[in-house]
């Protein structure tokens, strides 16, 4: 069941984050939104474990997981902003 919840929040902290950070380069589609609220939760548990913000096996929340979102849609934008088409 932790699975479900993990992919739920996930889509809705992508969902916020994308509200929040639009862009012409950011990914789209349910999938990758989901992706990426999953990745920004991951993302934002490691860095409140190194920060002594969580303790070990403890996971960010919501808000965590949509900070953690819009920090990879930041580093995303930063690259994929790059790219040049000819």
């Amino acid at each position: 069941m932790s699975v479900l919840w993990t992919i739920i929040i996930g889509f809705v902290a992508g969902v916020i984050a994308k509200f929040i950070m639009p862009g012409d380069n950011e990914p789209s589609g349910f999938i990758m939104t989901t992706i990426l609220g999953i990745v920004g939760a991951f993302v934002a548990t490691y860095l409140g474990q190194a920060l002594g913000w969580y303790q070990p096996g403890q996971g960010a929340g919501l808000v965590g997981a949509i900070v953690g979102a819009i920090v990879v849609l930041f580093v995303y934008g930063l690259f994929a902003g790059r790219r040049r088409t000819i």
